[in-house]
């Protein structure tokens, strides 16, 4: 590992903030093989273009974390088989039926707030999508099991130093560890999991009833992979999400008070963003300025290609890069400022707004997380107007390659 890879592994943000200058592209290597991180648009759209013609990197962070059968590292037939398997699901009609248990979930979390008691923010959306999102993936999941979830991700990913603990200090197994432990508490809950879903009656979920009957070599083990993959992407980037949304809301009363009015005049519950445009566009625009994925993975080229004008050859591996991508002020005029009403005016395009990634691995639920987004967020403007009281605290935390706001950020609900 060079200097420059060292710097994008140890010390991620301020790298990329010292890339913004850079000409959309900033080579991290050149040998044994280039690697390049890229945000360049017509470069980040052709690879999107070629995405079925290239081999997706695994990651040392999310691979031990959600298995070798996950969704997140197929590729090929087997990736394309399980998202038309699970895809329905997750969007169009279907979403409807969620309508009803996101208000629920919301409400049920917004009550449990102590008024006055100032609490962590980050850590109460990530409860919050995590309890939701285990309903939507199995019907219902024991308090218990989600407490331990919460806590095994939290053990790698809880800090920058237990996530780098965990990346790079891997002895073997019978060595006592860190890693060790990670390990077989990942076992158990695994076993957990998969016997939840063996318990949870057919019909009770429609996503659980497609999981369990996924193709695959190794059965248990990747329906393992799989609940654990789901309910990790289900919550982890939607819950620093609705943590952005709110901390914007918070630091731009103007827009905040535009919002409310918007929601005093309908009854929709942010479910349908045609009648609630500018809290979809505060969704947006918090998706941009503060991206809960800093990059859409790693793609390796299986053949020599030409992408933005470049030649480059077999073996590169290029991540585009969606922190910098948003960060474009020929896209995006002032890109430091919460500018909701940018995404009333237009809508940029898929090479130059990613916040879901792109190409054939563009985030299954992306259009269940935006539902969430705008329905959570009418919920506590119009129930329980939540409120910061240590903005200095928001400072951006690294989770393994996903973006939330400091668990020391604070918030309180109203007495």
């Amino acid at each position: 590992m060079n200097a420059r890879e060292c710097r994008f592994a140890f010390r991620t943000l301020p790298f990329l903030h010292s890339c913004d200058g850079a000409a959309g592209l900033v080579e991290l290597r050149s040998q044994p093989s280039r690697r390049v991180l890229a945000w360049r648009p017509d470069l980040v759209g052709d690879l999107f273009r070629i995405d079925r013609l290239v081999r997706h990197a695994g990651s040392d962070t999310l691979g031990p974390l959600v298995g070798r059968g996950s969704l997140l590292f197929l590729d090929g037939d087997r990736h394309a088989q399980t998202r038309r398997i699970l895809g329905p699901a997750l969007r169009g009609g279907q979403l409807k039926s969620y309508r009803q248990l996101i208000t629920a979930t919301a409400e049920r979390a917004l009550r449990e707030l102590p008024a006055g008691v100032p609490f962590p923010l980050s850590g109460w959306t990530h409860r919050l999508t995590l309890r939701l999102v285990s309903q939507i993936v199995l019907g219902s999941a024991p308090e218990p099991t989600l407490a331990e979830f919460s806590a095994w991700m939290d053990s790698v990913l809880g800090s920058r130093v237990r996530t780098l603990v965990y990346r790079y200090l891997r002895p073997p197994a019978a060595v006592p560890s860190p890693w060790r432990t990670f390990l077989r508490r990942r076992e158990v809950l695994a076993a957990d999991l998969v016997r939840q879903a063996a318990a949870t009656a057919p019909g009770t979920s429609n996503l659980r009833d497609l999981l369990v009957g996924l193709p695959g070599p190794g059965h248990d083990d990747e329906l393992a992979d799989q609940l654990i993959t789901m309910l990790f992407a289900g919550h982890e980037t939607t819950g620093s999400a609705i943590a952005w949304a709110l901390y914007w809301l918070d630091r731009h009363p103007a827009v905040r008070r535009d919002v409310e009015a918007e929601l005093a005049a309908t009854a929709c519950d942010g479910s349908d963003a045609a009648e609630v445009p500018l809290l979809a566009a505060v969704c947006l625009e918090a998706l941009r300025i503060s991206p809960p994925a800093t990059v859409a993975g790693h793609r390796v080229l299986t053949a020599d290609a030409e992408l933005g004008g470049t030649g480059y050859p077999a073996g590169t591996v290029l991540t585009p890069c969606i922190y910098l991508a948003h960060r474009q002020p020929d896209v995006f005029a002032h890109p430091g400022r919460f500018e909701p009403r940018r995404f009333l005016e237009q809508r940029p395009s898929a090479q130059h707004y990613l916040p879901f990634g792109g190409g054939v691995r563009r985030c299954l639920g992306a259009d269940l997380a935006l539902l969430e987004l705008r329905m959570v967020l009418a919920a506590v403007l119009r129930l329980r107007p939540l409120r910061c009281v240590d903005a200095a605290a928001a400072v951006p935390q690294l989770r393994g390659p996903a973006m939330a706001p400091s668990r020391a950020l604070h918030f309180v609900a109203p007495t």
